[in-house]
């Protein structure tokens, strides 16, 4: 097993559900797209360069679906979280019942047009 696919299965619940179904969506939407291991996440890499990532909060009890080119996205700014980053931006997901699939499918069509 690929220590991105552990990563994920290795989650309690409710995080190892919405990872799950962030994955599906992202993989069906993008198939183009590599899931690695960097930096201790989850990582896809589409085109060979940093695409967004999963990050499963335990301490503040979210899964973190962060956008490396987030900034430049022009659609949902709104649903997009900044923290403080200057580049990245992410989408926060308690539980899986908030993943909003056709905002994520719009957001992923327009970052891919950005690489």
């Amino acid at each position: 097993m690929k220590p991105s696919e552990a990563y994920i299965l290795n989650q309690p619940e409710p995080y190892r559900s919405i990872l799950l179904n962030l994955q599906i969506i992202i993989e069906s939407q993008i198939p183009e797209v590599e899931l690695l291991y960097k930096w201790k996440i989850p990582f896809y890499y589409y085109k060979g360069k940093p695409f967004c990532y999963f990050n499963a909060s335990h301490k503040r009890r979210y899964v973190d679906l962060g956008i490396v080119k987030g900034f430049q996205l022009t659609i949902h700014q709104g649903k997009l979280i900044s923290e403080k980053r200057s580049t990245m931006k992410s989408l926060w997901y308690y539980s899986e019942e908030e993943i909003d699939s056709s905002v994520l499918v719009e957001i992923l069509q327009e970052l891919t047009k950005l690489y």
